[in-house]
């Protein structure tokens, strides 16, 4: 798999990032670029249904473009009154699990910026369900001001120890710029 080819259409794009704004601008600037930049492709967001957060801030950016936003979010946070209310479309599931295959069954491509445990925990998942032939969808990067430089040395440090595959690794498009990661999801071959 390599990041070659003819442009391919990312109708709709997951979102994976923070429920906390993080204590850089940098990222919630970051997040605000990414929502503008799908919508100028005429892409959908699909995200977490938060409004709190990157998460909120990548939605409202959408939305205020003009774009597409549908959010895919457990009942129970629904009722902690984390849901934002004012989406294209919000999907109720009923766990964790189901939140991330209905994000997965809704996207043409998957786009992590910064966060926490939760957005590590996405991104690995779409990676190894990559890697297991589950799906042959796109899977970008956004390293914001080198956010994630550490978990990138531990996939190659994965790699030089022989538990990562070099074509495996390389299913993960990065870069620290927004149209530079998109256009590489895009011309991404399986």
């Amino acid at each position: 798999m390599s990041p070659v080819g003819d442009p391919r259409t990312l109708e709709s794009v997951c979102v994976f990032c923070g429920s906390s704004p993080g204590g850089d601008p940098l990222f919630t600037a970051a997040a605000e670029a990414v929502a503008v930049a799908l919508v100028g492709r005429g892409a959908r967001l699909v995200y977490g249904g938060a409004h709190v957060g990157l998460m909120g801030t990548v939605a409202d950016a959408a939305l205020a473009a003009g774009g597409e936003v549908v959010g895919v979010i457990p009942r129970d946070m629904v009722d902690r009154e984390v849901a934002h209310r004012e989406l294209t479309a919000l999907h109720v599931v009923g766990s964790m699990h189901e939140r991330k295959a209905v994000m997965a069954d809704l996207s043409d491509g998957f786009l992590a910026l910064p966060g926490g445990m939760g957005t590590l925990e996405e991104l690995t998942e779409m990676l190894s369900w990559s890697q297991l032939g589950l799906h042959r969808k796109p899977i970008g990067l956004l390293n914001v001001a080198g956010y994630y430089d550490s978990w990138l040395a531990f996939l190659d440090q994965a790699v030089a120890a022989g538990f990562l595959r070099p074509d495996n690794r390389a299913l993960l498009l990065t870069s620290d710029d927004v149209d530079a990661v998109l256009d590489a999801m895009a011309r991404w071959q399986p």
